[in-house]
């Protein structure tokens, strides 16, 4: 509930002001290029740190009759209006070392001042002035409740920069320039705010002003003006202005403005008659000018622009996941109480309910009736039959925003008749908790007695055909008839690159009809061993993940062909020198551990290559022993070359070869129980084990691991976080 708050908050506010801020941010970005223009001008002359107040004035004096006013601007350019040997009077830009004349100061751009009058009060005066106060006001709150919902993404202060995963382009970008921008966009609004109060006169007025003793101001001793305290000690940098003596009255002085103080001074001593502070108002007014406009600062004024750019961004990026949002809303044919299939859904920002909703219609289309609903909505069905969780999972295995509260509403709401169960995690495998909450939302389910159709299945990253798979599965479980189209999720590959054949093998020359493919990108690309490569047969999202290994800075991939893969096929039909598109998918949890005692890998068939890799990275020589499941001895020479060449690197300490038609069907599982003592040894030393190749290997590996914990009485979930796996 609080995350909605926060998120309708943003949202509102984000419509309410699109207008206003739009065009802000458009003459913002404008704007942000006038005094980088202003500060490329060949005015600057010095070093202004460097000289004193004393040195500027004791040259001006020197060179012209009279000296009537200095200044230094925001660029640090020095001005000042002088009375020439010819009596002639000259304004403009000057050396401050030499008072050299450089050139007049040139009238101000016609096209920023219009622009900056727009910008500040859409040439609607008084009314526009607090139509754009206000909004920088909005534009103050919108990213405010942005950092709160950013925070609340990342569980915390600490982690409000941690990666995230781009699963979506608009959301990703949302949140990254959100994090970058948040702190320029902040001091963009407070001092637009602050300098709009300003001008309806808001705060109070300090008529703080000099008091000159006239009777006791002395002429004597009389010093050289380079040599007053007060001047030494003033840095050109510090200077705002300096006005000079009108005539060489004694009573007539120099009146000098900083930043924080402005004193006057006596021409003869250099004695400072009064010294008074700058009201904190003018101070502030003055920052914020300078924060608001870059004034000054060609590297601030950038960062700026760049902020607006953003500003214009979040406007794009905010309305299109509304309007996916809205896209992704539930409709129901069914009532809750009439439909014997539920689909419960636990979305973060509704891309679940994509897959949800297509599962729905095409149930309802071979004649079923479905409810929808959210997980947090769960209440009693009268007439349920089969329940079918999709969820994601949010943050670090915890719940997304609609499913938090659904574990106690299934505690606390029973069913009439009992139902069978399927549960679908959605997630990405550069998260470490991938599918966390489904996994937690099956085991509630059966712990409440519901009956388990199909283990969890869990989906990477939007995979079109991992959910066709699914719905294939589940389809035969139920007993009914349905497949989902393609065309019904707007699910498009993105980040593509390309990638050339350097070898490959025919899969005909290999008993299992197995190929071996190597692979380089035609740019440079980090991945690693255990990372999948991506890749799209039909050149749309019916896509088709495989697992590789890094050796010598290639791809290597190891694929069954089978008789009507599409994936394989189109891998098997390409050749040496060939490039196609594919994209690789970080997958975090399955990478070789950088730390551990001992390491123990588990594979069978095409499963065997990932390892390839990592026992080649294995450069701090591990221990590492491999159970390697394969067919027979003439399947294993695939893999033969490289597995010996890691035996004679010593990065593989052992291999046990598991040959299923060559030893009376022997698995690895079987391998595993014949060294019960060595696997149990190394799940008490915290080793780590590493599963690849199919699901049901990876069943009988689970199982054989149980087993032993079971045999030395210890139970296995204490165990089960040191197993990593990629099967399928």
């Amino acid at each position: 509930m609080t995350i909605s708050i926060w998120r309708y908050s943003h949202l509102t506010l984000a419509i309410s002001s699109f207008v206003f801020i739009l065009l802000a941010s458009v003459t913002g970005i404008i704007l942000a290029f006038e005094p980088i223009l202003e500060q490329i001008q060949p005015y600057k002359m010095a070093d202004l740190n460097d000289v004193s107040l004393g040195e500027t004035v004791m040259v001006f004096k020197g060179a012209y009759p009279e000296v009537i006013e200095l200044e230094v601007d925001a660029n640090e350019f020095v001005l000042a209006s002088v009375i020439t040997e010819e009596g002639e009077s000259l304004s403009g830009y000057f050396n401050p070392e030499t008072a050299v004349f450089l050139g007049e100061k040139p009238e101000p751009s016609k096209f920023f001042q219009f622009v900056t009058n727009l910008h500040r009060s859409l040439f609607l005066k008084s009314i526009g002035r607090f139509l754009v106060g206000f909004c920088s006001f909005l534009l103050f709150l919108i990213s405010i409740s942005g950092a709160v919902l950013v925070l609340q993404r990342q569980r915390g202060f600490k982690k409000f920069f941690a990666k995230i995963v781009n699963e979506n382009f608009s959301q990703y970008w949302h949140v990254v320039l959100g994090r970058w921008s948040l702190i320029p966009i902040i001091i963009i609004t407070v001092s637009g705010v602050y300098l709009s109060l300003e001008k309806f006169n808001v705060f109070p007025e300090d008529k703080t002003s000099h008091d000159v003793d006239y009777e006791s101001i002395a002429a004597m001793p009389i010093l050289e003006v380079n040599d007053f305290p007060a001047f030494q000690g003033v840095k050109l940098s510090e200077l705002s202005s300096v006005e000079f003596p009108f005539s060489d009255d004694v009573e007539d002085y120099y009146t000098v403005k900083l930043e924080d103080r402005a004193f006057l001074v006596n021409q003869f001593t250099g004695e400072i008659l009064s010294e008074v502070q700058s009201p904190l108002t003018t101070i502030l007014s003055n920052l914020s000018i300078q924060l608001h406009t870059g004034k000054g600062s060609i590297i601030w004024s950038l960062i700026l622009a760049v902020a607006t750019v953003n500003i214009l961004f979040f406007i794009y990026s905010g309305f299109v996941m509304t309007f996916k949002r809205r896209q992704a809303r539930i409709k129901n044919k069914f009532s809750k109480n009439s439909s014997t299939y539920v689909i419960l859904v636990g979305s973060e920002n509704g891309s679940t309910l994509v897959f949800a909703n297509a599962l729905k219609e095409q149930l309802i289309a071979s004649g079923h009736s479905v409810f929808l609903s959210e997980l947090n909505k769960y209440t009693t069905y009268k007439n349920v039959e089969h329940v079918i969780v999709m969820t994601s999972t949010y943050g670090e295995g915890e719940a997304p925003v609609n499913a938090n509260n659904f574990l106690k509403l299934l505690e606390s709401t029973p069913q009439q008749k009992n139902y069978s169960f399927s549960v679908l995690g959605f997630g990405s495998l550069a998260y470490p908790e991938f599918c966390k909450f489904a996994l937690d939302v099956d085991a509630s389910l059966q712990q409440n007695g519901n009956h388990q159709l199909l283990p969890v299945f869990t989906i990477n990253d939007k995979s079109f055909s991992s959910f066709e798979q699914w719905v294939s599965l589940w389809s035969k479980a139920v007993g009914v008839t349905i497949t989902v189209p393609s065309s019904s999720l707007d699910v498009k590959p993105k980040q593509l690159k390309e990638f050339k054949v350097v070898s490959i093998t025919a899969a005909k020359d290999n008993p299992d009809n197995t190929f071996k493919l190597t692979l380089k990108p035609h740019k440079r690309l980090q991945y690693t061993s255990g990372d999948l490569l991506a890749i799209y047969p039909n050149g749309d999202y019916q896509e088709r993940l495989y697992s590789i290994g890094k050796l010598q800075d290639r791809i290597h991939l190891s694929v069954k062909l089978h008789a009507h893969g599409l994936g394989s096929g189109y891998l098997n039909a390409l050749r040496k020198d060939d490039m196609f598109s594919a994209r690789i998918i970080e997958n975090k949890n399955f990478h070789f551990p950088k730390k551990s005692d001992r390491v123990v890998m588990i594979g069978n068939g095409t499963g065997i290559v990932p390892f390839l890799g990592m026992l080649d990275q294995n450069t701090k020589k591990i221990p590492t022993y491999l159970y390697c499941g394969l067919r027979s001895q003439q399947s294993f020479a695939l893999y033969e070359n490289e597995l010996n060449a890691s035996s004679s690197k010593g990065c593989l300490t052992k291999l046990h070869l598991a040959l299923s038609k060559e030893q009376g069907k022997v698995y690895v599982q079987d391998l595993l129980r014949r060294d019960a003592d060595f696997i149990f040894e190394t799940l008490s030393l915290g080793g780590i084990f590493m599963v690849c190749g199919s699901l049901k290997m990876y069943q009988g590996v689970l199982e054989a691991l149980k087993a032993i914990c079971k045999m030395n009485n210890v139970d296995f979930e204490s165990f089960k976080h040191l197993v990593r796996s990629d099967c399928y």
